[in-house]
């Protein structure tokens, strides 16, 4: 998929629209989902990013709207980031000045461990991997920018 982007200002770089595609696999159970829509970085006043995800999830032949927001805060430096849940909560720090990260969630009994790929100055990837009693599931998002009507 090509050599790491290193990003040396996470926040600048994840500003703006990005095409959301996911694919949600089941790996007990071997059923396949897919989440298409749009995720918007847009600034919050007292610094940092909101991030909106809209669009619909596909699963076992069912589509319905979903959507998420998260909270990205500045980190300890340009790099870096602090990822919260939309009420605050603490979900992972995210540091992007080599191109890639790895960051844990321990969830009640589940553990999510994400991946993040910088792949260009127009596309990146996440691929969280989440594991527990009741989970086994691999979820594969890629972000591609959209370029604004000229």
């Amino acid at each position: 998929m090509g050599e790491l982007w290193p990003v040396p200002d996470v926040l600048a770089y994840l500003a703006g629209r990005w095409r959301t595609e996911r694919s949600v696999r089941d790996l007990a159970s071997g059923l396949e989902g897919r989440f298409e829509g749009i995720t918007s970085f847009d600034s919050l006043a007292d610094g940092g990013l909101i991030s909106r995800e809209s669009g619909a999830f596909t699963w076992q032949g069912v589509t319905r709207p979903a959507e998420r927001t998260l909270r990205y805060l500045p980190g300890s430096g340009p790099g870096r980031a602090d990822v919260r849940f939309a009420d605050g909560r603490p979900f992972h720090g995210l540091d992007l000045a080599s191109g890639h990260h790895v960051a844990d969630h321990p969830c009640a009994a589940d553990l999510y461990r994400g991946e993040f790929t910088v792949r260009g100055a127009d596309r990146w990837r996440t691929v969280w991997r989440v594991g527990g009693p009741a989970k086994d599931l691999l979820l594969t998002t890629d972000y591609l920018r959209e370029t604004p009507d000229i």
